[in-house]
């Protein structure tokens, strides 16, 4: 059971949500998923868990897609430089925490294309961060260690300074000794192009009231 309560919790969650989705044509933050968008579905999933304050990170096409969760109790980054990849929205997310009024010991980096994350896994991921004392948390698929991962304050400036595509997998494989990982064997599924798309439409891992 996960050892924190809700309302004090001092562990962020960062939804990256900037991308231009230029290999699907569309923008993919809002392609449907059970019903609803798949950044509505996973906001839906951080606000579930044990993790304050929610931030969501927007960028392109942030007009668009902003409706699909301005009556959820998240915050909005605007990442004006989203063009130049992952690393500047990660930089923005974490300017946002460092400014935060409550101190934040720690955040979770997730995105809005992995479909099978749920308030389950973000809360394993707190639960061995406490059980474990590593600062690096991070879910393991296929070969890799990846996002969702959470990482300790300690970390946020060298998440801060990363360059241009790089994404919170550079910090991950950068200081291996302090990590320690959770299975997640879905991770590797993220909707990236129409063909991912098509794929998880068609697959039957709980997916449902598509339209």
């Amino acid at each position: 059971m996960t050892t924190i309560d809700n309302e004090k919790s001092t562990i962020a969650i960062m939804i990256l949500a900037a991308g231009a989705s230029t290999r699907m044509g569309t923008p993919k933050q809002l392609l449907l998923y059970q019903g609803r968008s798949l950044l509505q579905y996973i906001t839906e999933m951080a606000i579930a868990s044990v993790c304050q304050p929610v931030v969501v990170v927007l960028g392109a096409n942030a007009e668009q897609i902003h409706p699909q969760i301005e009556q959820l109790p998240v915050r909005v980054v605007k990442n004006l430089d989203w063009a130049c990849g992952m690393s500047a929205s990660i930089k923005s997310g974490i300017e946002f925490l460092n400014n935060f009024p409550q101190k934040i010991e720690a955040v979770v980096i997730t995105l809005c294309d992995q479909p099978f994350v749920t308030h389950q896994l973000i809360n394993q991921l707190i639960d061995a961060y406490y059980s474990t004392k590593k600062p690096i948390i991070a879910c393991e698929y296929g070969d890799t260690l990846g996002v969702p991962a959470l990482f300790n304050q300690t970390f946020f400036s060298e998440l801060a300074t990363l360059k241009e595509t790089s994404g919170a997998k550079r910090v991950i494989n950068n200081n291996l000794n302090e990590v320690f990982s959770i299975p997640f064997p879905l991770g590797n599924i993220d909707i990236d192009t129409p063909k991912d798309y098509e794929q998880l439409l068609s697959s039957n891992r709980g997916v449902s009231g598509l339209s």
